[in-house]
């Protein structure tokens, strides 16, 4: 078998080759998010540092009980035999994907990794188009026509908020899905990595509030705390017999794959889950930055004329430069992976193409991710997350400078700086 790089890990390297050879590139393509650890957060990893012996292979008791009233406060009662902890998320779908049966059906587009892990795992994947408003669950009419159809679904994936599109999936979309998975004995995984940076505040919508027995629920610290370097995941399996089996096998895997997560980390989330006053206050903070940060950049693009959905929560956005079809194809630009390879290569704007996401090849769709936009160094990030007008810090501006004179260039259409 051979596989290539995460697309998102490959722009990310691609961008900083070029900048260590002095391009000046603004990097919109990887999710990273972004912002400096919390002083506290890193007295706990230190204090930790002791501990390196093996562990249960789900997690310590301790960060498991973290976790299970993490949850529970969030509406979604659990307890720590529930939990299963591993070196971030994305293990823990990837084990799922192996444990579960069935073909994987998609929205799309979706994050680059689910289609990826599905074909390490043999399985055969289900695109089925999202709706209009918002991104993470299929359309549910398109979806009852594709499992009507479709020869072996099991597993349905679920991203809310979303990645790619930055929104958060209507709740009558999401109860319509999660009534058809039912209805075809489909398990749902419902990757929630984004649930505590929804931009007003909120909560956004569970398919566990739909789909009880049926739904695991995969988040981590990567995105709300922008701990993706220490790779902290963990994931909520339902109460029951079917949960019970589906962790036993996840857990199988994890024992011969990553043992368990690092004992450091797992005191770290052990110290997060608990919502100290502290870390619920720099989420808040990273929320109003992520929130004020995609929606200027939303700005931009509209104003250059793409169409592109209103983020909602998280730092993305999915433009489409439609509107400018004929202009682009003028030029050579005749879909996502050429838009893409145009913006880096005459503009220094690195963005990834639709088609990692399973867009169509002739749609000029990209993901923009804002989030490496708040500084290039712990004091630049600090003074975003702290800023009342963070896009009147000069980094920023020159930033927001830059990529409107890219967009502009490009449409051919003008905008005073």
């Amino acid at each position: 078998m051979s596989t290539t790089i995460s697309p998102t890990l490959a722009i990310d390297t691609a961008v900083r080759a070029r900048r260590e050879r002095g391009e000046r590139v603004l990097h919109l393509g990887f999710g990273e998010a972004g912002l400096p650890v919390p002083p506290s957060i890193a007295d706990v990893l230190a204090q930790a540092a002791p501990r390196n012996g093996y562990g249960p292979v789900a997690g310590s008791h301790e960060a498991r009980d973290a976790a299970a009233g993490w949850f529970t406060r969030r509406g979604l009662p659990t307890r720590a035999e529930q939990v299963v902890f591993a070196p971030g998320s994305k293990p823990l779908l990837y084990a799922l994907l192996a444990a579960l049966p069935g073909d994987v059906v998609l929205p799309r587009p979706a994050w680059v990794s689910y289609a990826a892990q599905a074909a390490l795992t043999g399985k055969r994947v289900i695109g089925v188009p999202v709706p209009a408003e918002a991104g993470g669950v299929p359309d549910p009419d398109h979806l009852a026509h594709a499992l009507a159809t479709a020869d072996n679904p099991g597993v349905l994936v679920l991203t809310v908020p979303d990645n790619p599109t930055g929104t958060v999936a209507r709740p009558g979309h999401l109860r319509a899905v999660c009534d058809l998975a039912a209805r075809h004995g489909l398990a749902v995984i419902a990757d929630e990595i984004y649930a505590e940076l929804v931009h007003d505040g909120g909560p956004a919508p569970r398919a566990a509030g739909h789909l009880p027995d049926r739904t695991v629920v995969t988040t981590g610290l990567s995105k709300s705390l922008a701990l993706g370097g220490w790779r902290i995941g963990f994931a909520r399996f339902p109460d029951g017999a079917w949960g019970d089996g589906v962790r036993a096998d996840v857990a199988g895997v994890a024992s011969e794959v990553w043992s368990g997560l690092a004992a450091p980390m797992q005191a770290v989330a052990a110290h997060v889950l608990a919502d100290p006053p502290g870390i619920l206050a720099h989420i808040a903070a990273a929320r109003r930055l992520h929130g004020t940060v995609a929606a200027a950049v939303h700005a931009e693009f509209t104003a250059a004329g793409a169409e592109c959905r209103a983020p909602e929560a998280g730092f993305y956005l999915y433009p489409d430069l439609g509107p400018h079809r004929e202009a682009l194809a003028a030029r050579g630009i005749d879909g996502a992976d050429a838009l893409a390879g145009h913006l880096l290569d005459a503009h220094g704007v690195g963005v990834l193409p639709g088609t990692a996401f399973g867009d169509t090849h002739d749609a000029l769709r990209v993901r923009v991710a804002t989030s490496l936009l708040y500084g290039d160094t712990t004091e630049e990030r600090h003074a975003a997350l702290r800023a009342d007008d963070p896009l009147s810090l000069p980094w920023l501006a020159a930033s927001l400078g830059h990529l409107r004179t890219a967009l502009h260039a490009l449409t051919g259409t003008s905008r005073a700086a």
